[in-house]
């Protein structure tokens, strides 16, 4: 049995049910408690738990990340929540230095069961120190896990699997898609890392994508149907560790390829992306890896400079077509 449920209410249900069942899980960060965070993620559950397993932090990232990767070093199982991604900034010693290193500076007998929840991303104007999309800097970093779920039923099941875990996990989610709904399947169940999802079935092109430009190749991909080209369109769900095989059989049955980030296109997870498939399904390519990412700036403030400068609906179909060979790649906007 499934029901439709917000992105944002699956995310508390996951936690709901891991603190139920785990004394050891408990999440801090800025008016996550009597508020229930600026999204409602963690609404009622101060009530349910009480504040020493719900507690409110001051606007203080560093001091929130030491103490979630120095509890979950003792034995805890944090979840700390950054409002915004921009702000993980100032924890990235602990993140980098410690979190990550510790299972091999250990000899791998360290464990890191530490939970970053926060979000990123354009949308609402609210410029460009609150607008990043930074999923490369840690998926950069060995021992760090990254997750970028794009549906209800992900953002669920990836985040129990989290919690149950023993490795540091970055969990990223988007700002457009806390009130988004979906089917979200009742009763207990997880989702592994690593394991990708084909959103759409197709034969003619891939589509990769995470996060919130999922629902962007979703739509661009029923579009293009109407034009008689069906696109697959496949979500990693985590980039960290990256599910290869499930892209790879991908390109080797559709033999085109574009990949969809927000993130700017300078340095991004979709070049890495890309060059594992140059290196490894070369020959299964019938024309160029397409990437369509955003631009290499600061996101704007303004709200139609700020559209500009990430990808929407057209530039997925865009690529879409020149890997086609239906629109000469002269013409492309970058």
């Amino acid at each position: 049995m499934t029901r439709e449920i917000m992105y944002r209410d699956a995310l508390r249900e996951a936690i709901d049910e891991e603190m139920a069942n785990n004394p050891l899980v408990f999440i801090i960060g800025e008016g996550i408690a009597d508020r229930g965070g600026s999204y409602k993620v963690t609404e009622g559950l101060l009530g349910k738990y009480g504040p020493k397993r719900v507690r409110d932090t001051p606007i203080a990232e560093a001091g929130m990340i030491g103490v979630g990767v120095g509890a979950a070093i003792a034995g805890a199982r944090p979840i700390v929540e950054i409002l915004y991604v921009d702000f993980a900034m100032l924890g990235m010693d602990m993140l980098v230095n410690q979190a990550a290193k510790f299972r091999l500076m250990t000899g791998g007998s360290g464990r890191v069961p530490f939970i970053m929840r926060t979000q990123g991303g354009t949308g609402g104007g609210v410029a460009a120190q609150h607008s990043q999309s930074l999923e490369a800097l840690f998926y950069h970093i060995p021992g760090l896990k990254v997750v970028m779920p794009s549906q209800p039923a992900d953002a669920k099941g990836l985040l129990k699997y989290a919690l149950r875990q023993d490795d540091p996990v970055v969990f990223l989610e988007h700002k457009h898609l806390y009130m988004t709904k979906g089917p979200v399947p009742e009763g207990e169940y997880v989702i592994e890392f690593g394991k990708a999802d084909i959103k759409r079935p197709g034969k003619d092109v891939t589509i990769i994508a995470w996060s919130n430009m999922v629902p962007r190749a979703l739509e661009a991909a029923a579009k293009l149907a109407e034009e008689g080209i069906d696109a697959e369109v496949l979500d990693p769900r985590t980039l960290v560790p990256l599910d290869k095989e499930a892209i790879l059989a991908s390109v080797a049955k559709t033999n085109r390829v574009v990949i969809v980030q927000e993130a700017v296109r300078r340095g991004g997870v979709a070049s890495d992306i890309c060059s594992i498939i140059q290196e490894e399904a070369f020959y299964s390519l019938d024309a160029p890896v397409e990437i369509v990412a955003g631009l290499n700036i600061p996101v704007p403030f303004n709200l139609e400079l700020e559209k500009a400068s990430v990808p929407q609906v057209p530039d997925i179909i865009s690529a879409v077509r020149r890997t086609l060979h239906l629109q000469p790649r002269a013409i492309a906007a970058q």
